[in-house]
């Protein structure tokens, strides 16, 4: 991983020549590779807010479609599609900074190599020496942060040159060299202690208190940044209306992960904090703070592009649900005014059929009416009526219909 160890171990380097202070340096290192991981935090959030937001629409799918999974994961995916919602690119971006911080463990634990440049093979030269004849602490995790705290000291034992001759090592030019742990009154180099119990705890004054108190804040900044990202995000959830809906929020899956994690998460702060130097609780209580900071930030910002959308979709069924109304009102009015539902047939065929019998009557009207203003009474010819009495339909009773076959006759 030194394509991304190398260019961060200038940068603390680069930090530390600055501040001359293991702790200033952390901070400012924590700080900064934050903004860096910037984007990838930003496309994660925004892709979270989106799911949760349609958690109670994903319920409805789930409820709807219970025997049927299949048809069940299209429906779900066809939300996600419509909403522009990747499930994969949102694991993906919340994975990327784990692979770039876990890896930059390396550039704090290991200062002699990245801040004082020794070789990989002189520093554990060194390390394996002094823990040989006792100038380290042979339990010590972090051999480096050890060493480089009282480097002039172990370079100025003879025997530890010596045995570094012996290897073929030579350190003489490190001689005047180390790093500065001391921050706010605190060795970061030392490990934490949680025997409070104890009178030597209380005897070693803030120097054994403060670095205490580090990996307890670094897992309290933890539980204080899970509940305001719990409260966030439970203020996102709603339904498919636009409308904020309080119980899918509590019974949403996020929620009941971000629960277990609010335990979890603080539990292995507070283990790995009291298991390593301080300087590592130091930098956990960094990042954990500036996350907190960027996630509010950009939850201000998505929530003003999601409150937006929410007011236009909302506005758009008010619009809808106006409508409906208004073609109900027509609909009721023309029901009042045509109690039975009878329909006329206005096609343009029946229209002009209409309107050319309408016409010729009308013209044998006034032909008749001019024929007697004269005196001229002309008898109409007979006319071949339709035996059934309907001009438009001569035989819709038949052409065998006999009016008089069913008359009773005289025997």
């Amino acid at each position: 991983m030194d394509f991304i160890t190398v260019p961060f171990g200038y940068l603390m380097e680069l930090l530390y020549k600055l501040t001359v202070n293991y702790g200033w340096s952390l901070i400012l290192f924590g700080v900064i590779l934050k903004l860096v991981l910037a984007p990838t935090t930003a496309k994660s959030k925004k892709s979270s807010m989106k799911m949760a937001r349609l958690q109670p629409r994903v319920k409805l799918i789930q409820e709807k479609f219970a025997n049927d999974p299949q048809k069940q994961n299209q429906e779900i995916q066809a939300l996600y599609k419509s909403e522009n919602v990747s499930m994969g690119a949102g694991c993906l971006w919340s994975l990327l900074p784990l692979l770039i911080i876990f890896p930059l463990f390396s550039v704090i634990r290991e200062p002699l190599e990245y801040i004082l440049h020794m070789t990989e093979t002189e520093a554990e030269a060194l390390v394996e020496v002094a823990k040989k004849l006792g100038a380290i602490d042979p339990g010590t995790y972090y051999g480096q942060m050890a060493a480089a705290q009282n480097l002039p000291e172990l370079l100025a034992n003879q025997e530890i040159v010596a045995k570094l001759a012996e290897m073929n090592i030579d350190l003489s030019a490190y001689a005047n060299e180390s790093v500065n742990f001391q921050f706010l009154g605190l060795n970061l180099g030392a490990d934490p202690t949680w025997h409070f119990w104890t009178a030597k705890f209380w005897k070693g004054g803030w120097a054994t208190i403060g670095l205490t108190l580090l990996p307890v804040l670094s897992a309290g900044i933890q539980v204080v940044s899970m509940l305001i990202n719990t409260r966030i995000n439970n203020s996102l959830v709603v339904n498919e209306k636009g409308v904020r809906d309080k119980e899918a929020a509590k019974n949403s899956q996020v929620n009941k992960s971000n629960k277990t994690m609010m335990i979890i998460g603080p539990a292995m702060s507070l283990l790995i904090g009291f298991s390593y130097p301080a300087a590592l609780s130091l930098y956990w209580l960094t990042q954990g703070a500036a996350a907190m900071v960027i996630d509010v930030v950009l939850t201000l910002k998505y929530r003003k592009i999601y409150d937006a959308e929410d007011a236009a979709r909302i506005a758009k069924l008010v619009e809808e649900e106006r409508a409906e109304m208004e073609r109900e009102r027509i609909r009721a009015e023309r029901r009042a005014a045509n109690p039975d539902g009878q329909t006329q047939n206005t096609s343009k065929k029946k229209l002009q059929k209409q309107q050319q019998q309408s016409s010729l009557a009308d013209k044998a009207a006034a032909a008749r009416e001019y024929a007697i203003k004269k005196g001229e009474l002309v008898e109409e010819e007979e006319k071949n009526t339709a035996m059934s009495g309907i001009p438009d339909r001569p035989y819709c009773k038949g052409r065998a219909y006999d009016p008089n076959r069913y008359q009773k006759t005289e025997e």
